[in-house]
């Protein structure tokens, strides 16, 4: 636990120092919601029902343009290797990477969501399934994101090659992170879509470090 929070610890300084990737994802995210509305027209009915469609797609999309920075830094810099050879598991490696990730990108996209949820007009008793779905939805992006940046670091412009091959694992995701608002919307149970997206959730944290340390390993021989 020391050397996973002290991964933690590194990772999110250098965030901080560096700010641009959390900049860039939140101003992505905001952007990309503040656009529909110009785009589709100001009826609210209608804005009301693609609400949590258009939120979801753009928290996908945002913490996908900054998987490539999970790994590839350290990559380049010649850190993952030091790291690699040193006594930490690569698989806590994996998973204090993966959750800097979602404290720099995802905790962010969650905090702002409610705001560009009154934007779009969603309904008052869809807020709260939707600030649960991200929660459970958001680390899961990181997770399984995660898996793709090991699978691609090192590639020459693995950027469009990491979106292949992570687009379509995220389709769950969106679909019962949408699915839990609309329930709650239209005054259905919500706890299985919230149950759905847990269960991916665990998922991901038991196979994201195996999968993406072996990947690593593979990169770095």
């Amino acid at each position: 636990m020391r050397a996973l929070l002290a991964l933690l610890v590194r990772d999110l300084r250098l965030a901080i120092r560096q700010g641009g990737t959390v900049g860039m994802t939140l101003g992505f995210f905001v952007i990309t919601v503040t656009l529909f509305p110009l785009g589709v027209g100001p009826e609210l009915e209608l804005l009301s029902r693609i609400a949590a469609g258009v939120i979801w797609v753009a928290a996908m999309l945002a913490s996908l343009i900054s998987l490539d920075r999970i790994f590839q830094a350290d990559y380049e810099d010649g850190s993952l290797e030091l790291i690699a050879l040193g006594p930490t598991p690569l698989e806590l490696v994996v998973l204090a990477k993966a959750l800097a990730h979602w404290l720099t990108t995802g905790l962010p996209l969650l905090v702002t969501a409610p705001l560009l949820a009154v934007l779009l007009n969603l309904p008052v008793n869809g807020f709260v399934a939707l600030i649960a779905a991200m929660l459970l939805g958001t680390p899961a992006l990181s997770l399984i994101g995660a898996i793709g940046a090991a699978l691609t670091v090192g590639v020459r412009r693995g950027g469009v090659l990491l979106s292949l091959l992570v687009l379509p694992l995220y389709i769950p995701i969106l679909i019962f992170g949408v699915a839990a608002v609309e329930a709650a919307i239209g005054g259905f149970v919500v706890a299985p879509h919230l149950a759905v997206l847990g269960g991916l959730l665990i998922g991901a944290t038991v196979l994201t470090p195996w999968a993406s340390a072996a990947a690593l390993r593979l990169a770095l021989e």
